[in-house]
């Protein structure tokens, strides 16, 4: 067979054409291989020549990404006096300069926002599938794999029914199930066995997050409508976050801290 209709079979069968801009754009993500190359094998007056050009481009692209993070603030003009008298109504002005300086608002901005979202335990180590799950059998002879025992803590809604057994692909067991947990206040210093509503975040995956599974530093929602704490508008809080800082399946409830 000749290679044009090997080509045009490989493009039939997976669907594939490289046109003339994704044919760049690979050279393009490739050049930085080449000057790499060649930054190593320049040596003598073409390697002093090739260093100086590189040295001005990362200048370059450095003052770039400067200006990109700066912002433009009015600041004093201290310099040339003008010549001759001036208008009275002239005397107290200040003239100001446009003059480009890290903006002390957007940055207060940027850390309060960072601190809004502020765990009590920010790194936790990461939970496994091998952890999480354990491969149950099933068929007549216990052959097939696909199914998943939970063995961790988990959390399922109010109104939650089981699949068919056929399609049951994870099992969570009732003994496992949790309906509360006792939350900390950092505040008042207190601790209250509250209702659980929801499974916020699972740091360790997205899938356990929609599992329900709750392993230490989980953050949770909880019920916090009878400890009474209302907003400034006056409305009573009912919900409120709380990060888990147990490992509830070898103490048998879950502790956790309100997110305040």
């Amino acid at each position: 067979m000749p290679q044009n209709e090997h080509i045009e079979l490989f493009q039939k069968r997976y669907g594939f054409r490289m046109d003339y801009q994704e044919r760049q754009r690979k050279k393009k993500a490739r050049e930085h291989k080449l000057q790499s190359k060649m930054a190593q094998k320049l040596i003598g007056i073409k390697g002093k020549i090739f260093a100086k050009k590189r040295y001005s481009e990362k200048v370059q692209l450095k003052r770039t990404i400067k200006a990109h993070e700066e912002k433009k603030t009015r600041k004093k003009d201290e310099g040339k006096v003008p010549e001759g008298a001036m208008p009275a109504y002239l005397l107290d002005r200040e003239n100001t300069s446009q003059a480009k300086l890290l903006s002390s608002m957007v940055k207060q901005k940027r850390k309060e926002k960072a601190g809004k979202w502020e765990v009590p335990l920010p790194k936790v180590r990461a939970q496994s599938e091998a952890e999480v799950f354990r491969v149950l059998k099933t068929g007549k002879s216990r052959r097939k794999g696909w199914k998943r025992l939970v063995t961790k803590v988990c959390f399922v809604g109010e109104g939650f029914t089981r699949k068919p057994p056929k399609y049951e692909r994870f099992v969570r067991p009732m003994a496992l199930r949790f309906k509360k947990a006792h939350v900390t206040h950092p505040e008042l210093k207190a601790t209250f066995c509250l209702p659980i509503v929801g499974v916020k975040k699972n740091p360790s995956s997205p899938m356990y997050t929609s599992l329900g599974v709750i392993t230490k530093g989980t953050v949770i929602e909880v019920n916090v409508s009878e400890l009474g704490l209302v907003t400034q508008g006056g409305k009573v809080v009912w919900g409120k976050y709380a990060q888990v800082t147990n490992n509830p399946e070898n103490d048998g409830c879950i502790n956790a801290i309100l997110l305040v």
